[in-house]
């Protein structure tokens, strides 16, 4: 039996990477993830793609990954752009700026200096994309390290005050190195950026793809909202691409201009910032731990 779920893994896994050179272009996405050094991006970044916490701390310089789906029928292709704290080069973060459709910024809740920084960075994010005319951009804040609630320098509701008035934007707290959160501040995210659902962890089956991708996982996930829910969990699969690589200059600039005409058709080009309802009821909804 064992052999056998080994066997499906491993045709499911080759048969969504083979359909990865042929992802539609509207569904594929880029998220890019800044913040200072030291707060927890690679960490966060582990956490959704193998579910795994490494404590050793290795300064990164930029690292690439790329996640494969098959979600009711269709590819879709998440790549994810990890940041270095420490990038002395402009051109290249605004070049990150250009490539992204959604951002996620990450800070510690025991450190108010990297707070000010994703404040700057996000203001910064805005104003490179209206100047493409996109007035609207999805991302998500993320207070890291709520297991050090006894250093806390942020107060969540500052933080969340903050990006109030952000129609795509909200901010939760979390632990890359406790699990806490994790799931949900993915779901935010692509909530905002109009993704489906299925793309949070806990909403499709992994199966193996790369050696760091854990044991290959068949079962559904249990969950209390029904069986039509666990239907589509069950149909949704995912897979870490192992070869991903850093797209080119060149493939960059293209991305550039591809994502321009994708967002005139998705209509952020038009859509004006207004502001969000205090509190955001779905993370109520999917029981989301408000640290």
């Amino acid at each position: 039996m064992v052999s056998t779920n080994m066997e499906q893994t491993m045709v499911m896994s080759t048969s969504i990477l083979e359909s990865e050179l042929n992802t539609p272009a509207k569904n594929c996405y880029r998220l890019v993830i800044f913040g200072s050094s030291k707060v927890g991006k690679t960490s966060i970044v582990k956490r959704f793609l193998t579910g795994e916490f490494i404590e050793q701390y290795t300064p990164t310089i930029e690292d690439f990954h790329r996640k494969i789906y098959k979600i009711r029928g269709e590819v879709y292709r998440l790549d994810i752009l990890d940041t270095s704290g420490n990038n002395p080069f402009p051109a290249m973060n605004r070049l990150s700026i250009l490539t992204g459709d959604a951002f996620m910024l990450v800070y510690t809740i025991d450190n108010k200096e990297t707070f000010q920084e994703v404040l700057r960075i996000r203001q910064q994010i805005i104003d490179t994309k209206r100047a493409k005319g996109i007035k609207s951009t999805p991302m998500v804040l993320a207070g890291n390290k709520v297991d050090r609630d006894d250093f806390r320098e942020i107060d969540f509701d500052d933080a969340r005050r903050a990006v109030s008035s952000a129609k795509r934007c909200s901010c939760l707290e979390v632990s890359a190195k406790d699990n806490i959160n994790i799931d949900c501040l993915f779901h935010s995210l692509f909530e905002h950026a109009r993704l489906p659902a299925e793309m949070t962890p806990s909403q499709h089956r992994k199966v193996g793809g790369s050696d760091n991708a854990g044991p290959p996982d068949l079962s559904p996930k249990s969950n209390p909202r029904g069986i039509t829910l666990r239907k589509r969990i069950s149909d949704a699969c995912g897979v870490i691409s192992p070869n991903a690589r850093r797209p080119s200059l060149r493939s960059d600039l293209l991305q550039v201009r591809n994502n321009a005409l994708r967002s005139v058709k998705r209509g952020d080009i038009n859509e004006e910032e207004e502001p969000a309802a205090e509190g955001t009821g779905f993370r109520k909804k999917r029981g989301c731990i408000v640290q």
